[in-house]
């Protein structure tokens, strides 16, 4: 078949089919991207990288497919894992340094589902800080970078976070796919960052159990592909209930590939005004006026509607998030697992622990965190947050009955320049302002890259579905897809 070049840029659909009819095999394939990752390690996208395993792994499906056995979808398909997802002896640290060394004895229950569908695990994936951040400059393994460049000049860029190494990795053509999770954006923002398609699917339909937690009433796991067909099949072999997990939820997981060329006839397009927010870049406004006028010509109806919380919702999860994580990161204490600094007694050796191993934005949030559970402040504080995310739940569940679905920008703005905001946290923090409303409310969402920015880099637009309505999602998803007709790639180094 075609070179390793050429390898790098099918889609996991397109290598499925050709596996399949043996016009490939899953060890060329993924020698194509061992090759890639060698070559492209400046973006820094891997924390550990397991070739060996990757090797086997694509032996054994060749075998598999040789043998002539019925083989998943995903069989034989190299992919990356952010290194949030505990991997049965493969190096866990969630980017930090207090996990440095770990190495679990225990498999995920997403990776676990990857791995019985045949996919060849080719490395971690890099990422924020326990997957706190919205650049991928917090990790303690160093930034990672994004492959794109603004045409005005040749600064690095950021890609995006927490999920960046794997947004990283997807985009720049080493990997097919790559799992993500997402908390207020994680998935999505990076996604649009790098020119590639992230869903967050809802909450509760990927198990959350063995990744490393940092805001459990948030975290979902999700895909990070280059298609929305792909980002359909490599959930399908992520999602399904799990009894580990008290917040899997117990349903049916449908063939989501199966509804994309269902198109959007007939379905009503919400269209929020709450997310005209200031700030927002004006190529951002006009490819949201874009996307609305190619669902319109695909058939689909718009229908303005309201979500009048929306403003409250990036303070509340600013709260909850950290109070979340403060409880989730009391557990790494140096005495039962990863990096232990001794001291004087107890207190001490708790103290020089988290000192010496939590970086600067995670040791932030755990003190905005603590405080906001604080004695004398858990009912100004967390407990007004929560009846907040109630009240954007309800606005959520209010426009559904005038809409199917809901289309919004991904992101204020395009990529920024590494440094750029890295001293600004409030200014960080907002990069998550079109995301969080979501993640809130537990409903899956996806952005879809559509258009470049006057610098030529990669904007995204983003649907917002109801709760385990994927199908629907996809099939907007899709539609939108076909008509960005996006082909941009980042270009060479």
């Amino acid at each position: 078949m075609a070179g390793s070049s050429d390898l790098r840029d099918i889609t996991i659909a397109d290598a499925r089919d050709a596996l399949a009819a043996g016009q490939l095999s899953a060890r060329d394939l993924t020698n194509a991207f061992l090759e890639a990752i060698e070559e492209e390690r400046y973006l820094n996208a891997f924390i550990t990288e397991t070739p060996d395993r990757a090797l086997a792994d694509a032996d054994a499906s060749d075998a598999r497919r040789a043998k002539g056995e019925t083989l998943s979808p995903l069989d034989g398909i190299p992919i990356a894992i952010k290194d949030l997802f505990c991997t049965d002896g493969v190096q866990t640290t969630a980017a930090s340094h207090i996990l440095e060394g770990f190495i679990p004895p225990y498999e995920s229950t997403v990776t676990s589902n990857l791995r019985a569908a045949g996919t060849v695990m080719l490395g971690k994936t890099n990422l924020d800080e326990f997957a706190m951040g919205s650049s991928n400059e917090t990790s303690y393994f160093g930034s990672v970078e994004n492959p794109w460049r603004r045409s005005s000049d040749n600064k690095p860029l950021v890609p995006g976070g927490s999920s960046g190494g794997s947004a990283s990795a997807v985009a720049g053509r080493l990997c097919l796919g790559a799992t993500g999770t997402d908390t207020g954006g994680s998935i999505r923002q990076p996604a649009a960052f790098c020119g590639i398609v992230g869903m967050k699917p809802t909450y509760g339909r990927c198990s959350r159990w063995g990744i490393v937690a940092f805001a459990s009433s948030l975290d979902q796991a999700g895909p990070m592909t280059r298609t929305v067909r792909d980002a359909a099949i490599l959930l399908g072999g992520m999602a399904g209930f799990d009894p580990m997990d008290s917040t899997s939820a117990d349903i049916d997981t449908p063939n989501f590939e199966s509804v994309l060329n269902n198109g959007v006839k007939g379905l009503r397009i919400g269209i929020p005004s709450e997310y005209a927010v200031d700030g927002m870049d004006p190529e951002i406004e006009f490819l949201w006026e874009q996307g609305k006028s190619w669902l319109r010509g695909a058939g689909a109806q718009l229908v303005d509607i309201s979500l009048p919380h929306t403003k409250y919702a990036l303070p509340a999860y600013y709260i909850i998030a950290p109070a979340e994580a403060s409880s989730n990161l009391a557990r790494y204490d140096g005495v039962r697992f990863g990096q232990r600094k001794e001291g004087s007694d107890l207190t001490e050796l708790y103290e020089n622990t988290r000192a010496g191993g939590f970086g600067r934005e995670v040791r932030r949030r755990i003190l905005i965190g603590t405080f906001a559970l604080s004695s004398g402040y858990y009912d100004a504080y967390y407990l007004k947050a929560q009846k907040v995310r109630a009240l954007i739940a309800r606005d959520f569940r209010d426009a559904y009955a005038a809409c199917d679905v809901i289309l919004t920008p991904t992101t204020p703005g395009a990529a920024f320049a590494m440094d750029e905001k890295s001293d600004d946290p409030i200014a960080m923090y907002l990069n998550d302002v079109l995301t969080v409303p979501a993640s809130l409310a537990g409903l899956p969402a996806i952005s879809v890259p559509a258009g470049l920015s006057h610098d030529g880099l990669p904007l995204g637009l983003h649907l917002i579905g109801r709760a385990f309505d994927e199908e629907t999602l996809l099939r907007a998803a899709q539609a939108l897809e076909d008509a960005a007709d996006f082909k941009a790639r980042p270009g060479q180094r």
